[in-house]
């Protein structure tokens, strides 16, 4: 027999389950997060939820909001458990479970209220969980880009925004409007300094409405930069099915994340921040060499292991990286060309760090998929794995293993995997990049025509030939034996 989540039912868990030690009548709200994925439930509101435990910040509560569809149903589901969620932290050794109680509401997208939360005193914080292709980026100037309609729809009608930016800003507005000190908006998408994305998103939108809010969000508003960290894959009926069958619980949406977690903060709350620091949470001045660790490291990493996993017919990441061609791959380019372009961390050794992560992405209990990591590949390419490509072409360095992961993403948009599986791509750009690589085939920088992606790469003629190089090797040899020769240092 299981047990539906709500908080009637939380007496009747299993011993084994942690549940809050306090009642949302202890708490207040104090932050609005935009879109409750399940990254946001596996890092900022479990931190929130460590700290509520220890009867600290209790006015630091979360109210959850989305301007996605998606978001609702989101919204739905959490209010009917009571905005309680389920989180299960998977290791080598085995699963734990923790119901977390820090949301005390949710208002769904498009409410007409939604703007009025945003201005009450109490909301010191907005955050904000939108992905990396949310943020209305130009992937190849990485600046912010105003011709979206989207963007436009919400300056036409700014009262009633479709946009994270625009819900925001109409949040700033009023509270200027009626003197009310602004509140700080941090983001907590893997982004570099993703602050001031989130910054230049908020102000670029302002512009296009009124210079002078521009002018006072520029000035008055706090955007800290920040680096999250969690490996949380999509939740699937494995998910809830582990959950019954391990615990005797029904969520409906509950979220499965590795046992490892970390955040780094830029100390920038005018209007104070819950006490995170004693959590875990590190603050510093400066985030941004934890953020170049993190991005070019992990990410880019998953990124080299996605495409080349789908083409051998991988399905989970932790099977990819037991297949010795993909992990000796991952980590001959993590050594060779990725790290030497990661600026020194403080009080981090790299070597250990990249050891760390290679033991994350095969833990066999997360049970990520490789169709997650292959998942917006357009958005993510520019600002994971470009940057170190970039950086090793100005220093003068060989990018063979690099633009052999931009060869193995076209190879990816061509079709079949290696085993004649449909590999069932998915990209805010799919059209384009199935027509490119598609030509690829026989015309090879073909794919190189994205220059809002590639920039300047595109140009460069060292990029081009490694790249030219390996995506005929994938073509006439197959991914197996293109491996192999970049293995053997013969690609």
């Amino acid at each position: 027999m299981t047990i539906r989540l709500s908080r009637a039912t939380l007496p009747s868990f299993p011993s084994q389950i942690s549940v809050p030690n306090y009642s949302p009548k202890q708490l207040k709200p104090g932050i609005v997060h935009i879109g409750v994925g399940n990254f946001h439930r596996a890092h900022q509101a479990v931190y929130l939820d460590q700290l509520f435990r220890l009867g600290k910040s209790l006015d630091w509560a979360l109210v959850g909001t989305g301007v996605m569809p998606g978001d609702r149903v989101m919204g739905q589901i959490l209010a009917q458990q009571d905005y309680l969620t389920t989180v299960v932290e998977q290791s080598a050794a085995g699963y734990k479970a923790t119901v977390t109680g820090s949301m005390i509401d949710f208002f769904p997208p498009g409410d007409p209220t939604n703007i009025e939360r945003l201005a009450d005193p109490s909301i010191r914080i907005v955050s904000l969980t939108v992905t990396e292709g949310g943020y209305f980026i130009n992937p190849a100037t990485g600046e912010f880009d105003p011709d979206q309609p989207a963007l436009k729809q919400d300056v036409a009608n700014p009262e009633t925004p479709t946009t994270a930016f625009g819900l925001i800003l109409a949040g700033l507005h009023t509270r200027l409007e009626r003197g009310i000190a602004p509140f700080t908006v941090m983001s907590c998408d893997n982004l570099l300094h993703n602050g001031n994305v989130t910054r230049n998103a908020v102000v670029g939108l302002a512009e296009m409405q009124d210079s002078k809010l521009a002018a006072w969000v520029e000035r008055e508003v706090a955007f800290p930069n920040g680096m999250v960290d969690r490996i949380t894959p999509f939740t699937s009926d494995r998910e809830r099915t582990i959950l019954r069958e391990e615990f005797g619980i029904e969520d409906g949406w509950p979220v499965f994340c590795e046992n490892y977690i970390q955040w780094v903060l830029e100390d920038h709350f005018p209007l104070g921040r819950p006490e995170l620091e004693t959590v875990g949470v590190t603050f510093v001045p400066d985030v941004t060499p934890y953020e170049h660790m993190k991005l070019r490291i992990l990410n880019a990493g998953h990124a080299s292991i996605a495409y080349v996993g789908a083409l051998l017919d991988q399905h989970f990441v932790h099977e990819a990286m037991a297949h010795p061609l993909i992990c000796r791959y991952l980590e001959k380019l993590e050594t060779e060309e990725i790290l030497p372009s990661v600026p020194p961390v403080p009080n981090t050794d790299l070597q250990a760090y990249l050891k760390l992560i290679l033991e994350r992405f095969a833990n066999p209990k997360i049970g990520d998929t490789i169709a997650r990591l292959c998942f917006d590949g357009s958005n993510r390419q520019p600002k994971f794995v470009l940057p170190s490509t970039r950086d090793r072409l100005q220093a003068g360095a060989s990018v063979t293993g690099l633009a052999l992961e931009s060869a193995l993403w076209c190879r990816y948009w061509g079709g079949l995997s290696e085993g004649g599986k449909d590999m069932q791509p998915e990209d805010s750009q799919a059209d384009r990049l199935r027509t490119l690589a598609e030509r690829s085939k026989t015309e090879p920088l073909a794919f190189l025509e994205l220059q809002d992606i590639f920039g300047d790469l595109s140009e460069s003629k060292a990029f081009q030939q490694s790249f030219q190089n390996a995506l005929q090797q994938l073509w006439q040899h197959g991914t197996a034996n293109t491996l192999q020769r970049y293995l053997d240092d013969q690609l």
